[in-house]
């Protein structure tokens, strides 16, 4: 199946453009959980994603129980500083599970009942007091290549190789 990288009212264009970057290098899909904090046509978009964005498989959805209705077994995440489970502790090795990592705006994170629905599902980053939080597109590239790590990177094989599997030394 696939990772998914869920951006709930994202504000900063950059980061969503750096983002859809990642998403773009490494098949992961980008949901955007609307209202936006900008166009999709804005040109820090644009030039964050630059020539990536038509691989980059965008979906656009009017709420989170929207996208969570469409994906009913699909495993979602809230990434969030006050989650109590580090990210490195959770197995998303399962290549046939699609696994939802819920950001939210940069200035805010996620409101209080978004994160009340993810009790238990709240994972963190592990980082030092010297600052508030992670930037948001640094926090989604972890977050997408751990789990792509757990599946042996499966995902970046072209279809044609999908018999191949990815070593690690």
């Amino acid at each position: 199946m696939s990772v998914h990288v869920v951006l709930h009212e994202p504000e900063i264009p950059a980061n969503t453009g750096n983002i859809a970057r990642t998403c773009a290098g490494t098949n992961a899909h980008l949901h955007l959980i609307h209202p936006l904090g900008f166009s999709t046509d804005d040109r820090m978009l644009k030039r964050a994603g630059c020539d990536y964005w038509p691989k980059v498989s965008v979906h656009h959805h009017d709420s989170l129980d929207e996208l969570m209705y469409a994906y009913p077994d699909g495993e979602f995440y809230a990434i969030e500083t006050t989650g109590a489970v580090s990210y490195t502790v959770k197995d998303f090795s399962d290549a046939d599970q699609d696994y939802f990592f819920v950001f939210g705006k940069e200035t805010k994170g996620l409101p209080q009942e978004v994160l009340n629905r993810f009790e238990g599902r709240c994972l963190v980053i592990p980082q030092t007091s010297h600052v508030r939080s992670l930037n948001l597109s640094n926090t989604a590239a972890v977050l997408v290549y751990e789990a792509m790590r757990q599946q042996n990177f499966v995902s970046l094989l072209e279809p044609a190789d999908e018999s191949a599997v990815l070593h690690q030394k």
